[in-house]
């Protein structure tokens, strides 16, 4: 058994927002909220039920589908864990089969883990976020001519 070195996983995950992040020049790739609107890629295994196919599509519209699409070489694991997918929504599934779903969903992606693992992060609607806000509406003071309120400085004592 190997010693040392750094393994998947191991310490705390890196905080993008932190000060040494930024040192480091550690920044995530940022994913378009709105999902992948591009060609859905042929099926990349043998044969495909039905149920595969649809949960293929729906995939392929998530944000993360613009990763993989850039980066071709996941298709295939996007492939697996549909695959895998589909077999452990069997209530009968065995352990190991959503173990192999946990494991394959984090590996492209598509939890929360897998998303810091991949260093992707889901853009943000900031103009959303603003058009959300309340609007603030001016105070009213009886000294300023029922404008806002006068602030006033006071010097230090």
């Amino acid at each position: 058994m190997g010693s040392g070195g750094s393994r998947n996983r191991s310490g705390p995950q890196a905080d993008p927002d932190s000060l040494t992040s930024e040192r480091r020049g550690l920044t995530y790739k940022l994913l378009p909220r709105e999902g992948f609107t591009g060609r859905v890629p042929a099926w990349p295994l043998p044969t495909a039920t039905p149920r595969e196919k649809a949960l293929w599509k729906v995939l392929w519209r998530t944000p993360q589908a613009a990763m993989w699409n850039a980066e071709r070489w996941r298709v295939y694991a996007v492939g697996q864990y549909t695959r895998w997918a589909v077999r452990a929504e069997d209530l009968e599934a065995s352990a190991s089969t959503l173990a192999q779903v946990h494991r394959l969903a984090d590996q492209i992606g598509m939890t929360p883990a897998g998303l810091k693992e991949n260093g992707w992060r889901l853009a943000m609607d900031e103009l959303g976020a603003i058009r959300s806000e309340p609007t603030a509406t001016p105070t009213s003071s009886k000294s300023s001519g029922g404008t806002a309120p006068v602030r006033r400085l006071r010097a230090a004592q």
